[in-house]
């Protein structure tokens, strides 16, 4: 039995190791700082869209009027995609980009408020000033009353801007979409431009990143292809000791939240990691302009030497992990990603949880472009298996979790790393441990 999700797709990488979304594969002028990022636009399939070259800007340089942007959608049929990321809740990504618009609006251009989401904070609200506001869209869920972006009334409109706040936000269910960036690209795809924000740990390759910093587990996630997608990506950045300073005084949260928030996301801590993620994020992207244009104006790759990642995952806990880190490491070799499970038992005879655990990890791999493969062993030992797929893909590193085996144990029994690599030529195992890897 054989079942695959999604699409495997060549990514390049970084040269300090952080994972990167994609490659464009024009050439482009190069830059030394951050701030905004501008590029060309990739669909959600991570194919780059016909257009003008992509530019990454440094932040001290003004960034697009509205003229110059109204003029880069008259050429294109899709919406401009711009997107203001932050480090944390309350750094003013919203509020920063309502200033914008009311600009804009005095500029004459016609953008209107879809949704925006002001956590009862007064100076938010007052930002959205002359803006027109559509109505949002009630939805009947349990006895309740919810109220959700309106889509279908945003593209009646026909804006040529909407705002869409909080991007990575799970609409409730019944709503046409189930998250919210869904809309977001429904609405370009009508030829509508968008502004929205988002935070950096909503990013979906951080997620174990984030935990393992913060403790905090961040339920919503936006796929990281995401960014691709956006012709600008500005960082709205505040100091952690100014953002604590906006906590403490009531300016993010009611005053019965703070003390709580004090004592878990919003620790110094927390906001220093949050915060150079984020202005590494952005760093990143100006380094894979210079990247690509460097590579662009050099040699070509050897072919038939592309990097292939095999992900061997059970249906227990850490599947997620290893793909997210199988991702990263793909990401940074320009390599495709395989995620390959061995089931140790028949199909009929899986309990509910662990079908559910294997739609989930299913899903994840499609988020992030990797193909996912279930083989039965069908009587055969499971490294014969796993060794044949390698043979098969022309697999070139293996990442696989650390097992509860003690050295002794591996001795006498042989790890499933070393069988790997005794029958395998080239191939390199990486065994990914509780926040630790290690080279076999």
């Amino acid at each position: 039995m054989e079942r695959v999700a999604g699409t495997a797709v060549p990514v390049a990488g970084r040269r300090d190791g952080r994972p990167r979304r994609g490659s464009s594969g024009r050439p482009l002028p190069p830059c030394a700082a951050f701030g905004t990022i501008m590029r060309e636009p990739k669909t959600s399939e991570g194919r780059t869209r016909e257009g003008g070259a992509a530019v990454a800007e440094a932040a001290e340089r003004r960034r697009k009027s509205p003229e110059q942007i109204l003029k880069e959608i008259e050429r294109s049929k899709r919406g401009y995609f711009k997107l203001y990321i932050g480090a944390a809740p309350g750094v003013g990504k919203t509020y920063t980009m309502l200033r914008e618009a009311n600009d804009m609006l005095a500029e004459g251009v016609d953008i209107v408020v879809g949704v925006v989401e002001t956590h009862g904070r007064k100076a938010t609200a007052e930002q959205i000033g002359a803006l027109p506001v559509l109505p949002l869209k009630p939805i009947e869920y349990k006895g309740r009353t919810f109220y959700e972006l309106d889509v279908e009334g945003v593209i009646k409109r026909r804006p040529q801007f909407v705002i869409v706040d909080e991007l990575a936000h799970t609409n409730v269910p019944g709503s046409k979409n189930k998250k919210r960036y869904e809309d977001v690209l429904e609405i370009l795809d009508a030829g509508i431009s968008v502004l929205s924000t988002m935070n950096i740990q909503h990013l979906e390759s951080l997620h174990d990143i984030v935990e393992d910093l913060t403790g905090v587990k961040v339920r919503e996630r936006v796929p990281d292809w995401i960014l691709d997608v956006a012709n600008e990506v500005q960082l709205v950045d505040l100091p952690p000791e100014k953002l604590l300073e906006r906590l403490k005084a009531g300016k993010i949260y009611r005053p019965e939240k703070i003390p709580q928030a004090l004592e878990h996301f919003f620790r110094p801590t927390n906001l220093i990691a949050l915060r150079e993620l984020a202005l590494r994020e952005l760093a990143d992207d100006v380094d894979e302009r210079l990247e690509e244009y460097r590579e662009d104006d050099g040699a070509e790759e050897v072919a038939g030497a592309s990097p292939k990642i095999l992900v061997l995952v059970s249906d227990g806990g850490n599947a997620e992990r290893l793909i997210r880190r199988g991702w990263r490491i793909a990401q940074r070799m320009k390599a495709e990603l395989f995620i390959l499970h061995v089931p140790t038992k028949p199909a009929d005879r899986l309990s509910e949880a662990e079908r559910k655990k294997l739609r989930e990890i299913e899903a994840l791999a499609k988020i992030l472009g990797g193909k996912f493969f279930i083989r039965a062993a069908g009587g055969r030992p499971v490294i014969d298996v796993i060794v044949e797929f390698i043979k098969e893909n022309a697999i070139t590193q293996v990442v696989l979790g650390q097992t509860g085996m003690s050295r002794w144990q591996e001795i006498l029994r042989g790890s499933l790393a070393n069988r790997i690599m005794e029958r395998t030529r080239f191939v390199d195992v990486l065994i990914v441990g509780n926040g630790q890897e290690k080279t076999r």
